[in-house]
């Protein structure tokens, strides 16, 4: 299939949502003229409604019903577009019709998803047959996992256009963040909890560091745990004091393994990856800060499974849909490091960040542009032809690669890859 031979570009499914909306937004203004948009929803009412909110180019974008409890409607959805930008979650819950609609008409997909589940029976039950037609469906777009991701990826290759040898102990460090998990996040966080609660099998697989792998026997076998605390100068010298687990930590590991596999596992042998937090402050604050952290993670995970405190979680979390307001937004920023020490003994650090509300702006932005360059990168016609050649359910590095980082540095984020002395 290729781009520009369909009704749209783009649909944006979920657009009444509030990050849907966002995204939205962000490809009226910031989409190439020409790039042919709609918005999909149930509500064509709550759609005209948003399109009208948006300016920019968007007056003239098309509007398009569907609902995933009308499978034929998202059948007839997806036949109408190059790429489907979902934001529809939880998507354990409403995304493996889309996913498996995409896969059959060979349209293009992208989503936020955070869901370990999810992920895996995505992988098992579509990846062979959108190999097979060139397809390819993106998860995890956002602030999940394209930090992680894109991060390590840039890092193995610039080790290796330096010779440097492979990739050894590789860790995230978020060394700033400021802005809101979601209602969307939570409630996948919380719908997780419920299914590794009740099935023995969904735990096992949740639990599992190469859970989202391609071939778990090639991996390397001992992965970091996902709550530890780490003293910053194993991570490198450069840094001091704990460094606290990071909440994310337990899905992107697996993202990020999985890269490495559909790569033929090419950061190589010795490769393994963590993440954590930056506490900041003397060395004694840190420590202490950091097991605070790794509590409050523990208990926050065995909080969510509890149904009686659901009721008191549901008046002080925000909801599916809900999000902060523009003012706080703007307050947004985040700054993930990427550490790793290669083979040749060479330290090197990649860094992504931007002055965004990372669980909303930041992500909108990271979807929008990941959807945009499924659309338009991979088209020779209209100047891409820089993704790979391949289909699959992939991950944001293997699919969009250094396409996504041009285009993340265009929209003013931080996209960088030092070596370190």
């Amino acid at each position: 299939m290729t781009a520009g031979t369909r009704e749209f570009d783009i649909i944006v499914f979920g657009a009444t949502g509030f990050v849907g909306e966002l995204t939205a937004r962000h490809l009226a203004w910031h989409a190439p003229t020409g790039v042919k948009i709609a918005l999909a929803g149930r509500s064509q009412d709550k759609l005209e409604k948003v399109r009208a909110r948006l300016g920019g180019d968007a007056a003239d974008w098309g509007i398009v019903t569907a609902d995933v409890d009308a499978p034929s409607t998202v059948d007839a959805m997806v036949a109408r577009t190059t790429v489907l930008c979902t934001t529809v979650g939880p998507y354990a819950k409403y995304g493996e019709i889309v996913v498996g609609a995409c896969v059959n008409a060979g349209t293009h997909y992208t989503d936020l998803t955070g869901e370990v589940l999810f992920a895996r029976r995505s992988i098992d039950k579509f990846h062979e047959q959108a190999a097979a037609n060139g397809t390819k469906i993106v998860h995890s777009c956002g602030f999940d996992s394209i930090p992680s991701d894109l991060g390590t990826y840039l890092l193995y290759e610039r080790a290796r256009a330096d010779g440097a040898g492979t990739l050894g102990p590789t860790t995230l460090v978020i060394r700033s963040i400021r802005g809101g998990a979601s209602g969307g996040t939570i409630a996948s966080a919380i719908g997780l909890a419920d299914e590794v609660t009740a099935d023995r099998e969904a735990r096992r697989i949740a639990g599992r560091p190469h859970s989202l792998s391609v071939d778990p026997s090639r991996e390397t076998p001992t992965q970091p745990g996902d709550l530890s605390v780490v003293a910053g100068a194993s991570v490198d010298p450069s840094l001091s004091g704990s460094l606290a687990p990071f909440f994310m930590a337990s899905y992107n590991t697996r993202v990020v393994r999985r890269s490495n596999g559909l790569l033929d596992f090419a950061y190589g042998p010795d490769f393994s990856y963590r993440e954590t937090m930056a506490i900041p402050g003397p060395s004694a604050v840190s420590k202490v800060g950091s097991r605070v952290v790794q509590g409050a993670l523990a208990f926050g995970m065995g909080a969510l499974a509890i149904k009686p405190l659901r009721p008191v979680l549901d008046r002080i979390l925000p909801q599916p849909g809900q999000g902060p307001s523009e003012k706080s937004q703007a307050k947004g920023k985040f700054i993930a490091d990427v550490y790793s020490r290669t083979t040749n003994d060479r330290r090197y650090r990649s860094t992504i960040g931007a002055d965004l509300d990372p669980g909303y702006s930041g992500t909108a932005v990271m979807l929008g542009e990941s959807s945009l360059a499924l659309a338009l990168d991979g088209d020779a016609a209209r100047g891409g032809a820089t993704l790979p050649d391949r289909g699959g359910v992939l991950t944001p590095a293997v699919a969009l690669g250094d396409a996504l980082a041009d285009r993340l540095r265009a929209q003013g984020f931080t996209v960088t890859v030092d070596e370190l002395t």
